[in-house]
Parts: C-alpha cells; sequence; structure tokens
C-alpha cells in the first residue's frame, strides 16, 4: 500500500499534515498553517526535498530519544517525526519517508 498526505483543520481553524506510510503509521508531521494553501505547499515541499542531500537532520529529543526533521532548501522545518527508540528506527523512518513522499495521494480531511 502507498503512502498517503492526510490533510486535516485543527481546531482552531489552522491546517496540517501528516504523511502516513504504507502501513497507516504516522511518518511525518508538519506544523500548523493558517491557511489551507499553505498546507498545501507544504506538502509539496515534502515531496520535493525528499530527495535533496542534507534535508534530513537527525535529532536527540529529551531522554536521549532519537526524531529527525526535514527542511526546505532555505533551511525552514517542513515536517517532524515521532520520537523512536534507537537510531537505527529513526534512519528507516527516514527511508520510508523518502521512499512513500514523492507518489503519495493526498487526503483532505479539512
Amino acid at each position: 500500500m502507498a503512502g498517503k498526505f492526510h490533510l486535516k483543520k485543527a481546531k482552531d481553524g489552522q491546517f496540517h499534515f501528516n504523511l502516513l506510510a504504507g502501513n497507516g503509521e504516522i511518518i511525518l508531521t508538519s506544523e500548523l498553517y493558517k491557511a489551507k494553501d499553505s498546507a498545501l505547499n507544504g506538502i509539496e515541499s515534502v515531496r520535493k526535498n525528499v530527495a535533496r542531500d542534507g534535508a534530513f537532520e537527525a535529532k536527540d529529543g529529551s531522554g536521549g530519544k532519537p526524531y529527525f526533521v526535514l527542511k526546505a532548501s532555505n533551511g525552514q522545518v517542513v515536517g517532524q517525526s515521532q520520537m523512536y527508540a534507537s537510531a537505527t528506527s529513526r534512519d528507516a523512518g527516514i527511508q520510508s519517508v523518502i521512499s512513500s513522499a514523492p507518489g503519495a495521494a493526498l487526503v483532505d480531511e479539512s
């Protein structure tokens, strides 16, 4: 099963999206956007930037749990992963985003 972008509207009226892997797990979450068009541009930015060298930044969160962020070419974060149990799992998450995002369908739930 292919990946999907799920576009949603938050309770405060802002928009955000999740990228789901083929197994339905959330592998990337966006920031909040004030306008739907901005969220759609964020999805396109993810699709474009996954193939760019240096787009992913591996990080360690509180308690040393690994996660990653995806950055646009201007350095702005366009998505963040969940916290992972290990660096190996985080790296597999990055690979999942790289393989899922370019052809992922858009499911508009806003």
